[in-house]
């Protein structure tokens, strides 16, 4: 529980410990990541989602460092996209690529995969139609399992 005392500017962590303003100043401008176990760290970045955790390795050298070495911070973002494209991670994985790599690699495919196979181009009427966005390089086999899935629709 955190109290604060306007007198002398101190606030009050927990029983024990008091900081006093330019203390807090000095905790409000440091990196948690120089401070904290680097298991700990891992911990709280696992907990982003891929958009913060590409702008966390954005934020400073320590980050960007710890972040783009943790292979394992981005395994459970490549398993949102294992559902969708499953034969491109696998082959990925297969060449020695990287679960970053693999992700950034797929990350875009499986979300226009999953918005076709959903139906949600179904009925598109003319190329303008399209969103720049929504379109990606995909290979024969992804536009045959499209492909598949509009037939039978």
């Amino acid at each position: 529980m955190q109290s604060s005392c306007k007198r002398n500017k101190q606030v009050y962590i927990g029983k024990n410990i008091i900081l006093s303003s330019t203390e807090q100043k000095r905790l409000q401008n440091c990196d948690f990541a120089q401070f904290l176990p680097q298991e700990l760290t891992l911990k709280i970045f696992s907990e982003l989602d891929i958009q913060s955790l590409s702008n966390a390795a954005m934020a400073c050298k320590t980050w960007n460092d710890l972040i783009e070495n943790s292979d394992s911070l981005w395994y459970n973002h490549c398993l949102t996209v294992l559902a969708v494209c499953k034969r491109e991670l696998q082959c990925d994985r297969a060449s020695g690529h990287s679960w970053k790599v693999t992700l950034m690699r797929n990350y875009k495919k499986s979300n226009i995969k999953r918005a076709w196979l959903d139906g949600r181009y179904s009925y598109i009427h003319s190329a303008t139609e399209l969103l720049q966005n929504s379109m990606c390089e995909m290979d024969a086999d992804t536009w045959g399992e499209i492909l598949e899935a509009e037939l039978e629709r």
